[in-house]
């Protein structure tokens, strides 16, 4: 136990694929959401990068968890666990100081309030005293830099690991929103399920999401932005022998197209909703893509194309979210939480 403590303010995205954390205005922590316990104690061992790369190589005494899933806790002990390891990353050097923490927490906009709870139970159990829930699309907008408070319709399309957030923003609230349970980790599901019915190749979670970054694309033409192809190994679903198979863009864009068209669906479910005024500044401000989704090749032109309103990928996708839970953290009295 500390001698005394004092007050840090931290502001997390706490994502089913990463964790970010901010802190003073930049950004301390960005790690993996993994967790690594041991399977006969229940005590971790890693957490972030170090027990990502345990993820499907640890024995048996070792089991490696990602505790979101679909962006909400699927095991809260874990959770817990990795937010209290992720924390003490934040302030390493405070031997003799017990900090009181007061957090900001991105959660989806369609969580519902036995998910909100977890959220909060796990940040207070992780040492968080001051719990402030924020919605996601929310934090992107105020992330990407729009003026949430503004009587004026702006529209983000956030595409994480677990899910997909669609809202339109006015006046410091959500008027239209969708909320999927689709994104990234569906994406990476549906090349391992492709890789493993077309080409007869068992490859992993991490081997899938190698792919989608190398080759991954939401067209089946990008021109001049074409990847090469990219190598994949692993063993014969039915003979375990060695594979080597060169998979391109054009391929991946047929096995997504399912997934994407999922996300068209529901960015136009939130427009059926939005008012007509509303509607007008979002066709002349256009919709902002956040989340490591945004980064999927011709996404923004597909989108662009199939709704006739023009997508703009943010400068920062990644961190547009934890951008805006820093800035939601400074201005407290300025925005609207779930406390």
């Amino acid at each position: 136990m500390g001698f005394f403590s004092f007050t840090k303010e931290i502001a997390m995205d706490l994502g089913t694929a990463n964790t970010i954390i901010i802190t003073d205005g930049k950004i301390v922590v960005d790690e993996p959401s993994v967790v690594a316990l041991d399977r006969r104690t229940d005590k971790m061992i890693a957490v972030g990068e170090k027990a990502k790369l345990m993820h499907e190589k640890a024995h048996a005494d070792i089991r490696t968890i990602r505790p979101l899933r679909d962006g909400v806790i699927a095991d809260f002990n874990a959770c817990e666990q990795m937010m209290r390891g992720l924390i003490k990353m934040v302030h390493t050097g405070s031997r003799f100081f017990t900090p009181s923490l007061r957090m900001v927490i991105g959660v989806p906009s369609g969580s519902t309030e036995v998910e909100l709870r977890a959220v909060r139970d796990s940040a207070e159990h992780a040492g968080g005293h001051e719990v402030y829930l924020i919605y996601e699309p929310m934090a992107a907008a105020i992330g990407v830099g729009l003026d949430v408070l503004a009587p004026e319709g702006n529209m983000i399309v956030d595409i994480g690991g677990g899910s997909t957030e669609i809202a339109v923003i006015s006046l410091g609230g959500i008027v239209a929103d969708q909320s999927l349970r689709v994104a990234g980790d569906e994406l990476t599901r549906d090349i391992q399920d492709y890789m493993s019915r077309q080409h007869n190749v068992k490859v992993s979670e991490r081997m899938a999401e190698r792919i989608k970054i190398h080759v991954g694309s939401a067209l089946t033409d990008l021109g001049d932005q074409a990847p090469e192809d990219y190598i994949v190994h692993g063993p014969n679903r039915i003979t375990a022998l060695p594979m080597e198979v060169p998979v391109c863009y054009q391929e991946i864009a047929h096995c997504l197209e399912k997934t994407i068209a999922k996300i068209e669906t529901a960015v136009l479910a939130a427009l059926e909703e939005t008012p007509p005024e509303l509607y007008a500044d979002i066709v002349k401000n256009g919709i902002y893509l956040t989340g490591g989704g945004a980064l999927l090749r011709g996404l923004d032109k597909r989108l662009t194309d199939k709704i006739n309103i023009p997508f703009h990928i943010a400068d920062d996708p990644l961190h547009s979210v934890a951008q805006g839970t820093g800035v939601a953290l400074k201005n407290i009295n300025k925005f609207h939480f779930f406390k």
